[in-house]
């Protein structure tokens, strides 16, 4: 079941966001190819868009009338021959061809209006179609007076050095900020995920050094397109229906985004902090050389021998626990603790005494 055309018209639209002033079907060229290419075109403000059918969402190229020059006819204005005509613009020229006469001259008279911001005075056109481009111009005039003015840009610091050049130049040989070493499918998910970090991921090709282009156009409703871009000597070429060949792969991001008109912006995904810490040992070269802190040399004292007598029966219990407890008496306490002790000696031998002369006074009475 085929898409209604206005269905078309307005996803379209929500990818271009451009008002659509004419359509139909046409052929183009270039200047050198041989054979002409069919498309769908729509002139939407002031940029042609080319399908390849009419059904089709995504465009397969633009020509920007912005950069229009001139557009004089090979074959002119004939009933019942296809009109011809070669369009200038900035850079380089095209042929487009019209199999009905008054289509062409219609799609003529938008161009020129479009182009020009005026409306040609020779045309072939009826008086309903000469109010439809006035209003067209009246559009586009307000349109373009609608269009927010770009901001100069600062003078670039002096201190920055030649090396730090933008992603986007193309005399940086280095790789795009925009590069991701992604799969096509990841590279997808990323730009529908995250389209507030941008919208062209450069990423490595399946097949050898090759490079290819992941990005997304719209809003959250845009297709994502893939290009591939082959490596050769003097740079890299974008596989497009008439290959563009670039010098670096910053010229390609550059490119992409001067054909949507600053649309495709490069993804730079954000980068969080660590909420983590991780200890790192310092080296020894860092270490501080610190002195070894003071050992104090523990005493060493020799335990004191207690002899078993009558008298030490009191302090049986005290030595006891003091054994036990591997408690080492200095040699001054156990002077001290010999003094205490030898008035209590001297008492009991002196009661012995005294009861052997009582024995003996006994004896001799008798």
């Amino acid at each position: 079941m085929s898409v209604p055309q206005r269905m078309v018209h307005k996803r379209r639209e929500t990818i271009t966001a451009l008002p659509l002033y004419y359509s139909g079907h046409l052929q183009m060229k270039y200047i050198g190819e041989k054979d002409f290419k069919k498309y769908y075109a729509e002139l939407r403000g002031c940029t042609i868009f080319l399908y390849t059918n009419d059904t089709e969402v995504t465009y397969a190229e633009t020509l920007d009338l912005q950069t229009f020059k001139c557009m004089p006819l090979v074959l002119p204005y004939k009933q019942k021959t296809a009109v011809i005509f070669t369009m200038t613009l900035q850079n380089g020229e095209v042929q487009l061809k019209i199999e009905n006469p008054d289509r062409a001259e219609e799609w003529r008279g938008f161009i020129l209006t479009v182009a020009k911001k005026e409306i040609p005075s020779q045309l072939q056109l009826l008086p309903g179609q000469i109010v439809k481009l006035e209003e067209v111009l009246n559009e586009e005039k307000k349109r373009q007076a609608d269009l927010p003015a770009r901001p100069t840009l600062p003078p670039r610091p002096t201190f920055l050095s030649s090396s730090s050049t933008s992603a986007l130049s193309p005399q940086d040989s280095g790789m795009p900020s925009c590069f991701y070493s992604l799969t096509r499918q990841e590279a997808e998910q990323m730009l529908v995920k995250h389209p507030e970090n941008g919208s062209i991921i450069l990423r490595p090709a399946a097949q050898g050094k090759n490079y290819a282009l992941t990005f997304r156009q719209g809003g959250p409703s845009g297709n994502v397109m893939n290009y591939k871009l082959t490596t050769v000597d003097k740079g890299f070429v974008i596989e497009l229906d008439r290959p563009v060949t670039v010098p670096s792969l910053s010229a390609v991001i550059k490119y992409f985004i001067e054909k949507t008109e600053h649309r495709l912006v490069p993804y730079i995904s954000t980068h969080h902090y660590d909420t983590r810490i991780e200890w790192t040992p310092a080296p020894e070269s860092a270490t501080p050389t610190s002195k070894p802190s003071k050992t104090v040399p523990r005493a060493k004292v020799t335990p004191m021998v207690h002899k078993k007598t009558k008298e030490d029966k009191h302090a049986h219990s005290s030595t006891t626990e003091a054994a036990d407890n591997v408690y080492l008496v200095p040699d001054d306490d156990a002077k001290q603790l010999k003094q205490v002790r030898q008035p209590a000696k001297m008492e009991d031998e002196l009661r012995d005494i005294l009861q052997k002369r009582r024995q003996k006074l006994y004896t001799d009475g008798d």
